[in-house]
């Protein structure tokens, strides 16, 4: 991943598009990061709309509420705290939201500020927490963890065949001196690892995993997707971004479950009517980034979008 001095929100259009922007409703924007979206967002709403944006990052949630925009409130919360951070807020969650989205992963600020440490391509402190308020650092972690520990996550969240030839370096490293930079965890990484995918750095898929495991992102996505669905007015979008496998495959089986009836229900003796509504309307197929913005951004390569819209909710 090279330096990049511009953010670019990938998908921007597609996203907004998707979200039907009612002018004068209330949307969530659960990653605000460099804001791209949210701006996006606010150029369509009329005064009275308004724009609810989520980021743990502290940096991004400074720069959003430095925004003169009396539409925008940017709150400092994990998008996995959704429902409770704007009940906290005085906002009215149950159904009051037009549209939620999500575009998840890591940010191209955080990657392009060599001290968060979530790069291998700049030697910097090991830290790669979003959040740099709470929880451990990825240097905390790797010197406390064992091997079976660190090789779990290793093979889990990076999909990394060489899993356990790395924990075990990294526990013997540990021995003689702590990991305490990128360029100390991805030397010791491309060392360990003899082969590769072509064009990727050896270093990319434990980098990725150690990030993911220090940032719970993967059940901070699991935790979100039914609060955005049970927040939203009946005819509002979910949106989501994601950007590789693991995180597609959660959103891809939380909007085909919520689109379907429940299958174990239907070896009942049912009626049709009887049957537990489906929640979800899958939008169109997933969308990935065309070949002009993929010039233009070739970070955006891996990402795909997802649309589901709530259903009209049953009559009691």
């Amino acid at each position: 991943m090279s330096c990049r001095p511009e953010h670019r929100a990938v998908l921007l259009r597609e996203a907004v598009d998707a979200l039907a922007i009612r002018p004068s409703g209330t949307y969530v924007d659960g990653t605000f990061g460099a804001g791209g979206h949210s701006r996006a967002i606010l150029q369509r709403l009329a005064p009275e709309g308004r724009v609810l944006a989520l980021d743990q990052d502290p940096r991004a949630v400074v720069a959003g509420r430095a925004l003169a925009d009396d539409r925008l409130t940017v709150l400092h919360a994990r998008f996995g705290d959704l429902r409770a951070v704007l009940s906290a807020a005085g906002i009215a969650v149950e159904p009051a939201i037009d549209g939620v989205l999500l575009d998840v992963g890591v940010s191209s600020p955080q990657i392009d500020t060599a001290e968060r440490g979530f790069s291998f391509r700049h030697d910097a402190p090991l830290d790669m927490r979003m959040d740099t308020t709470r929880g451990e650092t990825a240097a905390q972690w790797l010197a406390r963890a064992d091997v079976r520990e660190i090789t779990e996550v290793i093979r889990n969240y990076g999909e990394e065949r060489f899993a356990f030839q790395i924990a075990k370096k990294i526990v013997a490293v540990r021995r003689e001196r702590p990991l305490a930079t990128t360029g100390e965890l991805a030397a010791l990484v491309r060392a360990t690892v003899w082969t590769r995918e072509p064009g990727q750095d050896a270093a990319t898929r434990t980098f990725q995993a150690v990030r993911i495991h220090i940032n719970q992102e993967l059940e901070q996505l699991a935790l979100v997707l039914p609060q955005a669905m049970s927040i939203l007015k009946d005819g509002g979008r979910l949106v989501v971004i994601s950007f590789h496998s693991l995180e597609d495959r959660i959103v891809k089986r939380f909007m085909r479950a919520e689109a379907l009836p429940d299958v174990h229900s239907m070896k009942l003796p049912l009626r049709a009517d009887q049957l537990p509504a489906a929640r979800l309307r899958l939008v169109g197929k997933a969308v990935r980034p065309g070949a002009d913005e993929l010039a233009a951004n070739p970070r955006a390569r891996s990402a795909v979008m997802r649309v589901a819209e709530r259903l009209a909710r049953k009559v009691a």
